[in-house]
């Protein structure tokens, strides 16, 4: 009973770090990322802003949620070390959460510090603001996991896979990268944004636009590739891995997939406005969680064989997750 309850808490805290991330896009998308003026971790100077302008309400409030957050992961964290014995592997995951919540405030006060926020548009900026995003979808990846072998998951093992391994680290790793360029991409439409459709196709390709502009056009192409490579990759693990839950996560990570194309085409022919960049990073994030599970589900210690597993483990000098 109190592993079902864990278990549960453990997805609220995803869902409401998914919050959370959708909450700072909306800071980025109104600008108010200066709220706060460069103070962290007090806003303006003062514990709690006096007489304050939308802007900062808006900063103040993800400042309060994004606490909220670190307060729920250090708890996740304890009460996996009170219910999991040593070694098992929701332990470690509750451990790497807190990790990466904690590399998150950094980053996040490091935008803060250095005004990398509201109009800023510097180089400095594109890269954090990727860099940003990355933690933040290793951070969910983690916190997923965490909820994931809490509800009954089994171990998994990180060699010894074969072409399935290669496939889905491909998947997961161009991931990653189609987010940071999604993140420089609503970078670029919140400080250049377009009057009409052929204006900001325009923009795109023009040599004397600002970079940030011309790199717009990357986004667009890499998900498409890398979405019909998924499309593939997930209909190929699920017949190499045919066990009920790689099946299930397959069929919801294509059917995901689909939606988030119209989405994407929606969001660029209605010029992104904020509510369709925000439903847009939404279905981003549930993309990201359908693959972590269709990975975890597919790459499972029992599937190695039995002599692949001894070799396996030795080279990775204990990478693999062991069976409590």
């Amino acid at each position: 009973m109190k592993s079902q309850r864990f278990a549960q808490f453990a997805w609220i805290v995803v869902a409401y770090n998914v919050l959370v991330v959708l909450w700072g896009a909306f800071v980025r998308a109104t600008g108010s990322g200066a709220g706060c003026g460069s103070h962290w971790p007090l806003c303006n100077g003062v514990v709690v802003p006096q007489s304050p302008q939308v802007a900062t309400l808006i900063e103040f409030g993800h400042r309060l949620t994004s606490g909220l957050s670190i307060l729920l992961i250090a708890m996740l964290a304890v009460w996996a070390f009170r219910l999991y014995p040593k070694r098992h592997r929701v332990r470690r995951a509750a451990v790497w959460s807190g990790f990466f919540i904690f590399t998150e405030a950094l980053i996040g006060a490091g935008l803060v510090l250095f005004s990398l926020v509201a109009h800023n548009e510097s180089v400095a900026r594109v890269w954090s603001h990727a860099a940003h995003l990355v933690n933040t979808f290793v951070l969910i990846m983690v916190l997923t996991l965490t909820a994931w072998w809490a509800s009954g998951g089994k171990p998994v093992r990180l060699r010894g896979h074969g072409s399935v391994g290669a496939l889905l680290s491909v998947a997961l790793l161009g991931t990653l990268l189609l987010g940071a360029t999604g993140a420089i991409t609503a970078l670029g439409d919140t400080l250049f944004p377009s009057a009409t459709l052929s204006a900001g196709i325009a923009q795109d390709f023009s040599a004397t636009s600002h970079f940030l502009t011309r790199l717009r056009v990357i986004h667009p192409v890499l998900a498409i590739t890398l979405g019909v490579y998924i499309v593939v990759v997930a209909r190929i693990v699920s017949s190499m891995r045919p066990n009920p839950d790689t099946r299930r996560f397959a069929r919801l990570l294509i059917g995901l997939f689909g939606m988030q194309f119209v989405i994407g085409m929606a969001n660029v022919g209605l010029l992104a406005p904020i509510w369709m960049q925000l439903i847009h990073l939404l279905m981003a994030d549930l993309l990201w969680i359908a693959l972590v599970l269709l990975g975890a589900s597919a790459m499972l210690a029992e599937e190695v064989p039995a002599a692949g597993v001894a070799a396996a483990g030795e080279r990775a000098g204990g990478v693999a997750i062991p069976t409590p």
